[in-house]
């Protein structure tokens, strides 16, 4: 199951957003309000960050690595 991040829709602009996770299901309705508060919620659409090395080369094998 992905994990979703919501934040909560502000009343003023200098009120702080909260933001939290949830694992739900591809197929399962987004939230619409905090599950323990009630505030209403949005999801929350972000592009992941990858943490696999790079396939390029990089700054290993300009070192002393034993990369060749």
């Amino acid at each position: 199951m992905p994990t979703y991040v919501y934040e909560t829709i502000t009343k003023s602009e200098t009120e702080v957003p909260i933001q939290f996770e949830i694992f739900q299901k591809v197929t399962d309705e987004k939230l619409t309000k905090h599950p323990e508060t009630g505030e209403p919620v949005r999801r929350i659409i972000s592009g992941g960050i990858s943490l696999a090395p790079k396939k390029s080369g990089g700054d290993c094998c300009q070192s002393q690595c034993s990369c060749d």
